[in-house]
């Protein structure tokens, strides 16, 4: 009933990107937004309770758009269909939305996530409405851009619109971190080891975004060469300019 369903009860597969890998499962593994996602906060609440409504969530790219639709995919016991907008058609989305009308006769709820919800034409966003209104599916659309620019004003109105923002340097640390320990999904079962110094220049040259910091990391690993025990040590060293003017 779970399209990510496979995808967290198996460990990822090793050749994928370590960012892929990396994604979390539950909402204790998400990383940032504490200001929508924190103890207490409404929309945490509605994930726990598996009460989520339409949603609209936007910010930068890494910020956790897809990755927070994952663990909502985790949580949930309704059936979880994904689709892209950057290549989805209007046939795709009306078979969703017809085999979500059969369901909900059945008593079983659709959530369909939606991304890039900015690249559908006003026709298609219409489409939506009267499905979304009528509850046969519950939308959760995610933007890098303003959805007040880009989104139906009538979607907006019957939708949760939240901003997520990029990521602290702190919560970055974190994650890359947690990426070199994990033996499931991360480099964990490889001998590397990295410097806290290396690490916070990834974090803060990654101008926010989760994704970016582990691609990253994985590239700095993946072309580090061995010491001669095989160990894989990523190191922090400022070079000189060779365009400077000496003194």
């Amino acid at each position: 009933m779970n399209l990510f369903e496979d995808e967290q009860k198996t460990i990822p597969d090793s050749s994928a990107p370590l960012a892929y890998r990396m994604c979390p499962g539950t909402i204790e593994e998400y990383a940032g937004q504490e200001h929508i996602l924190g103890k207490g906060k409404l929309l945490r609440r509605a994930i726990e309770a598996d009460r989520v409504t339409s949603l609209v969530l936007y910010g930068p790219p890494g910020t956790g758009k897809t990755a927070l639709a994952k663990v909502i995919a985790a949580k949930t016991n309704a059936r979880f269909e994904w689709l892209n907008a950057a290549t989805a058609s209007l046939d795709d989305l009306r078979k969703i939305i017809q085999s979500a009308r059969m369901r909900k006769a059945k008593g079983i709820r659709t959530i369909l996530f939606l991304d890039e919800i900015h690249r559908f034409n006003k026709l298609q966003q219409d489409a939506l409405l009267p499905d979304v209104e009528e509850g046969n599916i519950t939308l959760i659309a995610a933007t890098v851009e303003n959805p007040f620019f880009y989104v139906n004003s009538a979607l907006l109105s019957r939708s949760q619109v939240f901003e997520l923002k990029p990521l602290s340097i702190e919560n970055i640390f974190n994650l890359l971190k947690n990426a070199l320990h994990d033996k499931g999904r991360g480099l964990g079962n490889l001998n590397i080891t990295a410097d806290d110094a290396a690490l916070k220049h990834i974090a803060k040259m990654s101008d926010g975004d989760a994704r970016k910091a582990l691609s990253s990391l994985e590239i700095a690993a993946l072309t580090t060469h061995p010491d001669e025990k095989g160990g894989i040590h990523v190191t922090f060293r400022l070079q000189r300019n060779p365009f400077r003017k000496r003194r």
